[in-house]
């Protein structure tokens, strides 16, 4: 039987973006589209095509003069950038701004009660009850949770992981029964982990992959005692130098820990934790904060280092990997000469020098110093390479990082080695530049793991290399959707997108442990591998114990099989979440990446679940389907209902999506356009949708809300920081009553600033009585034209005039609202959420979450309960009237 026809897995993951606030980068004019939307395939071959297609259309480089982002040569950049735009925009977020706003809202009073986390259990991708048409159930890579940015592992069974948003997490037995370790911190975002000679354990904050959602961190921090301890502020090395930036990774040699950090290389005494840290090189430090260029849009590319390279026989023998993956002129490698960093330009070998082949770049060195292994994604690739941005992967059997290197592998070797990446288009390494790890067997020099998409593995140097873990198991001959088995007769493999890789022991047995957008995987050292070269041998240790997962959306309906309700919610590169009330593990519906959801209050099965670009499925029974739609279409159980906005690539990567609140069969979906449809969950077309008011050309909703037939939609555009615009237009769901809001252009004292507008609230009472949140920073923190203040607004007369009641509520992005029955207003920002009583003017926090990012709040259908979607710490909920 062949595989699946309609795939829809890498999404943000193949999105080429940069972020900035605790956000890592800025991001600034995006490329442009080919005319169609580039998520409406749903097949690997046709996204593939795509990106053959926008190959070559800019230039990698970014240049002083134009203060663009780096021009991706990849038109599915846009939708990642978008993520960054709603936190920075319309200008660069100085640094220290998420550090004061978790120092102000943990001065907050605090409301009663406390937070239960509802999706801290098993989340099964491969659930046998979900194999509808758009599930990757039976993929292969079982139970899942959120992206993990790092992992170390020592030889006494004790694993740590690092997640994206979620902090970092500690396993004693060799992985599972995890427990949280850096909740205390300000930051949640991992950017590198490590164990030094002494058993400490160092955390990089800041995650590096300068992806979609990637936030910056507070500093580097070590734990005496990793086995019992946690993290705390207290424990933070050095100084605040490294603050409001992302750790790469972090080395030891010669007493000191080096750190490759998005502003420089710098190094710290391992012995004496206090003082402050040295900038050992930065190649732009103009654009460093402080510096004369530090405001200039491209400042946040112009410093980024990837790796340090020590040599094990001469620690005072140095080389640095310097560069932006997309290509700048300072990309290269580095070395003192004479006492000053000089550029290394020749006698490399294979592995290039020159600025256009440099870009991200991972070091690993033999536990016995004979060898050093790198993999280096190169920028010139990226931009005219359609299959691949995989310049290879090198070995230095002189065990010195100034080389010669041999180059070992490239794409087209490691796609012959069991690859499941083998069509033109999409092959090993097409994201190389956000997927790489690379660790070498201590016990063997010539036995190394090396991690892109899928996790690739060699035994003898690079002669020959094996994928022992593949993208998915679609496509290969042992393949079967059969209920009965989890994936035919194909052995389990690891989620894709490899980021984090340790070697450690349990047992007196040798582990490798993976880290990647599905959590963390192991097998044996030493496994085994069938006939075609993948591990029979890999195990899930995302037992729910650990809950990383992120969540852009939430939605809640009545379990009407099992009583209780049912919740759901999208998330970033694990689809759909379904978790009906009798479950004891959570299952995945819908694949790719998940936007947001509409859930029907009355029946928790029927569910609208945005991909990307509002490009919206609906299914009546929570896509239950026994995978017979493969032999039967018309037993397909869901059912692909976009509006136009979405063919024409008129719409934001997550879009909004909302429900009448007085009449849950009226919808309404934002692009360019105003959507309304009135089928509610039995609409079956696209074309059902009717077109009720035009934002204008270059204007795309951020968020709508509708209640009685009267709706309001907030847009932007451009919605980056070159020339930000923001807007609010009201009117009525039959098309009547339509007009745009004045709002002052800059954003004036009082007014609604000149910044992202992210979510509406309307009272269930008063269809004109409406809440406004806004994203970004105030005008304190944002150097950008009429920021303006103020994160939370409210309107009395239908949205002519609004008035800022943020009051005492922290400087932080806000991104979502509700009502509570109380008549009191709830709000989830990038810290966690908020709440103001009814005739109160003060602001409350909710509970004690980590510094975790809360991107939508919503009640249960009985307004007794409310739900808070963490983009790195699963669901969870809070009784209203703990609020009170």
């Amino acid at each position: 039987m062949s595989a699946p026809t309609r795939k829809r897995r890498w999404l943000t993951i193949c999105a080429i973006t940069a972020t900035a606030g605790l956000i890592a980068i800025p991001a600034s004019a995006a490329p442009g589209r080919h005319g169609s939307s580039p998520f409406g395939a749903r097949t690997l071959d046709q996204l593939a095509a795509e990106r053959t297609q926008s190959v070559g259309a800019m230039s990698p480089k970014v240049k002083e003069d134009d203060g663009d982002d780096g021009n991706e040569a990849d038109e599915i950049a846009e939708g990642a950038d978008q993520y960054a735009e709603a936190r920075t925009s319309p200008g660069i977020v100085a640094p220290g701004a998420y550090g004061a706003a978790w120092t102000s809202l943990t001065k907050l009073a605090g409301t009663g009660g406390s937070w239960h986390n509802v999706t801290d259990l098993p989340y099964n991708s491969d659930d046998s009850r979900y194999r509808d048409i758009d599930s990757n159930s039976s993929g292969g890579s079982g139970n899942v949770t959120g992206r993990m940015a790092a992992v170390a592992a020592d030889d006494g069974g004790y694993v740590y992981a690092g997640s994206a948003g979620g902090g970092v997490w500690r396993s004693r037995g060799g992985g599972g029964h995890w427990q949280p370790i850096s909740d205390r911190l300000p930051s949640q975002s991992t950017g590198a982990l490590a164990l030094d000679g002494g058993g400490r354990l160092w955390l990089g904050t800041g995650e590096a992959t300068t992806n979609a959602d990637a936030y910056l961190g507070s500093g580097v921090y070590v734990l005496t005692d990793p086995h019992h301890g946690t993290f705390s502020t207290r424990s933070r090395v050095g100084g605040h130098e490294l603050e409001s930036t992302t750790v790469h990774e972090l080395r030891f040699g010669g007493g000191k820990v080096w750190a490759a950090t998005s502003e420089g290389v710098w190094s710290h005494s391992t012995k004496k934790l206090s003082g402050a840290w040295k900038l050992e090189y930065a190649p732009n430090p103009d654009y460093l904060p402080g510096g004369s260029k530090a405001g200039d849009p491209a400042a946040a590319y112009k410093n980024i280092t990837n790796d340090i390279a020590i040599d094990p026989k001469n620690p005072s023998k140095v080389v640095l990997a310097v560069g932006w993956r997309s290509g700048d002129d300072y990309n290269g490698f580095y070395t003192k000469v004479n006492g000053a960093w000089t550029r290394i330009t020749s006698g490399f070998g294979d592995l290039p020098t020159d600025a256009d082949n440099v870009g991200s770049l991972t070091f690993a060195r033999s536990a016995d110093g004979s060898r050093y292994y790198a993999i280096d994604q190169s920028p010139e690739q990226l931009n005219t390479n359609p299959d691949s941005g995989l310049e290879g992967i090198f070995v230095s059997k002189s065990g010195s990082p100034s080389g010669p290197w041999t180059k070992i592998a490239d794409y087209q070797g490691l796609a012959a080695s069991g690859s499941a990446l083998t069509s033109p288009g999409y092959m090993p390494g097409v994201q190389a530049w956000y997927n790489q790890f690379l660790s070498v067997d201590p016990a063997d020099p010539e036995h190394v793991y090396a991690g892109l998409e899928e996790v690739y593995e060699t035994k003898d140097g690079g002669t020959s290399w094996s994928t022992v873990g593949p993208y998915w198991n679609f496509g290969f001959s042992c393949w079967n959707i059969d209920p009965a088995k989890q994936t035919g007769d194909c052995n389990p493999t690891t989620h894709s997108d490899q980021h984090g890789v340790a070697i450690g022991r349990y047992h007196g047995k040798s582990f490798v442990y993976v880290g990647n957008d599905g959590g963390v995987y192991k097998r044996p050292v030493n496994g085994s591998q069938d006939s075609s070269g993948h591990a029979t041998d890999w195990t899930s240790l995302n037992d729910g114990t650990i809950d990383t997962l992120q969540y852009y959306s939430v939605g809640v309906g009545k379990d009407l099989d099992h009583g209780g309700v049912s919740v759901t919610g999208g998330l970033q590169d694990n689809g759909q979440s379904v978790l009906r009330s009798n479950d004891k593990v959570m299952g995945s519906n819908f694949g790719g990446d998940g936007g947001d959801t509409l859930t029907d209050p009355a029946d928790g099965c029927n569910i609208a679940e945005e991909y990307v670009y509002l490009s919206i499925q609906v299914t009546q029974n929570c896509a239950v389907n026994d995978g017979s739609w493969i032999t039967d279409p018309s037993k397909a159980t869901s059912y692909n209902v976009a509006p136009p906005d979405n063919a024409t690539g008129e719409a934001r990567f997550i879009a909004p999506l909302a429900a009448d609140a007085k009449n849950s069969s009226t919808w309404i979906a934002g692009g360019r356009h105003v959507w309304v449809q009135t089928h509610g969950y039995a609409i079956r077309s696209g074309d059902e949708w009717k077109s009720v008011y035009d934002l204008g050309e270059g204007h795309t909703a951020t968020a709508v809300a509708a209640s009685g037939g009267k709706v309001y939609a907030a847009w932007c555009g451009p919605c980056n920081n070159q020339g930000f615009a923001r807007g609010i237009s009201v009117g009525n769901a039959d098309g009547t009553g339509w007009h745009d809001i004045a709002l002052p252009a800059t954003g004036a004292d009082g007014t609604v600033p000149n910044r992202y507008l992210s979510g509406f609230a309307i009272d269930p009472k008063n269809a004109d009585h409406v809440y406004l949140t806004v994203n970004g920073f105030s005008r304190q923190w944002t150097e950008g034209p009429g920021a303006g203040v103020g994160h939370v607004f409210e309107s009395k007369d239908g949205g002519t005039t609004w008035k800022d009641i943020s009051k005492n509520l922290p400087d932080v992005p806000a991104d979502s609202a509700v009502v509570t029955p109380n008549g009191g207003l709830a709000v989830g920002t990038d810290l966690g959420v908020v709440y103001r009583a009814p005739g109160r003017t003060s602001w409350q926090r909710v509970g004690s979450l980590p510094a975790v990012a809360v991107l939508q709040v919503k009640l249960s259908p009985d307004g007794r309960t409310l739900y808070a979607a963490t983009h790195g710490r699963g669901i969870y909920t809070i009784k209203v009237r703990d609020c009170d």
